[in-house]
């Protein structure tokens, strides 16, 4: 089990990582943004529920295969980068809402399952994962230490990428003219991409 002081270190280390920008929170700013705060909850569930299930497989043991496998890693980073340029595209090509209906966005939400199995291929994900495991994880009482960090985690997590779907839930009225729903959706799609330069930076 987890000291006292290593779980409060860890607090802030999951804090700062789940609500700093990056790939997962961008995504869901827009996600609100384009289809309202409860239409993003499933998102933001498969984020979180995805996650959790990452810190786990790794700290039972799973880690070991990048040990094994360098370039494994590697192969994620790229895959997952290919998939955030597409969906930067996506986001970038997104129609402005016409009618009474509000703010739409082509296409739907991002659900539960596609959420989750996107944190497979995120290289922020990986980083957040490995150094959760590898600084936090105690020496004794290892399964519960994978689990109490696991579930920690997760705990933290949500409300921070909840707080990103609620600011743009918040923006959706503004972004009803076409114009600034075209600027919005470009920045998006910019800062998307901009996520991607600290992790491809990696050795």
């Amino acid at each position: 089990m987890p000291s006292i002081d290593l779980l409060l270190a860890f607090s802030l280390f999951a804090l700062i990582s789940s609500i700093t920008p990056g790939p997962n929170n961008t995504m869901l700013l827009a996600s609100g943004a384009a289809f309202g705060f409860r239409r993003t909850v499933p998102h933001m569930l498969g984020v979180t529920g995805g996650f959790f299930l990452m810190v786990l497989a790794i700290g039972l043991g799973f880690g070991a295969l990048f040990k094994a496998l360098p370039s494994l890693y590697d192969w994620l980073r790229f895959l997952g980068a290919a998939y955030l340029v597409y969906l930067a595209w996506r986001i970038a090509g997104s129609s402005p809402a016409t009618g009474g209906e509000g703010l739409r966005s082509a296409g739907q939400p991002l659900g539960f399952f596609g959420a989750a199995a996107f944190q497979w291929v995120n290289p922020k994900a990986w980083t957040m994962a490995v150094a959760a495991v590898s600084i936090y994880m105690p020496q004794q009482g290892y399964l519960m230490g994978a689990l109490v960090i696991s579930v920690l985690f997760a705990l933290i997590n949500l409300p921070c990428v909840g707080l990103w779907a609620v600011c743009g839930s918040l923006i959706r009225r503004w972004l009803d003219d076409p114009a600034r729903q075209r600027g919005f959706n470009r920045t998006m799609a910019v800062l998307l991409l901009a996520s991607l330069y600290p992790m491809l930076s990696q050795g």
